[in-house]
């Protein structure tokens, strides 16, 4: 994405409508130096500003972050071009959100055994051996919530009956037995509870 391409483009769209930078902020709500911040190729308008910006020039946001006008054919190619790219952004996040979710479960592990092995070695009262037992039990219980909030809308999964693909309730997905590819889940097309292959998309 070449910021300053798109930024002379901006310029272009508003002098083309005989705007200064001043009032063009004022008819879509910013101020001159953000309009100029953007002319300059110095920032990217958030996404909210760059539909504001498509209707208010009549081009599309394909238009604008490419930096020209497109004809129909180039169009359809940069907008397969900006799916695919989205696709992989939320792909790498999801591998991302897995990663984080075996660290946490990892460090949940390491630190209940560790609480629960010191109770045993120290020659402490039971009740402050039991509340040790316990503690150790309501870490493993908060990180095993903590791994399923990070992994469940990580990617999708896919039904084996009829294909549909879809992304489980909390509820599903705690209670679905699972290996590391597959979930047992309800597929909510075709309602049949199978073991789903999780997707990246």
């Amino acid at each position: 994405m070449d910021m300053q391409k798109i930024g002379n483009f901006l310029s272009e769209l508003r002098k083309d409508k005989n705007l200064t930078q001043e009032e063009l902020g004022e008819q879509i709500g910013v101020t001159n130096k953000t309009v100029s911040r953007w002319e300059n190729g110095n920032y990217l308008p958030p996404v909210e500003m760059l539909q504001i910006l498509s209707k208010f020039y009549d081009v599309g946001i394909n238009e604008i972050l490419n930096g020209e006008h497109l004809d129909e054919k180039r169009y359809k190619e940069n907008a397969e071009e900006y799916i695919v790219a989205d696709l992989m952004k939320k792909q790498k996040e999801a591998k991302r959100r897995i990663a984080v979710s075996i660290v946490v479960a990892v460090i949940t592990i390491l630190a209940s055994l560790s609480i629960i092995l010191l109770s045993t070695m120290l020659s402490a009262p039971m009740r402050v051996r039991i509340v040790c037992i316990a503690i150790s039990f309501i870490i493993i219980i908060l990180g095993i919530g903590v791994c399923c909030v990070l992994t469940v809308d990580a990617g999708v999964y896919e039904c084996p009956v009829c294909g549909q693909k879809f992304v489980p309730s909390i509820k599903d997905f705690i209670g679905g037995v699972h290996t590391f590819t597959k979930r047992k889940l309800k597929c909510p097309k075709c309602g049949k509870k199978s073991f789903c292959k999780k997707r990246w998309s």
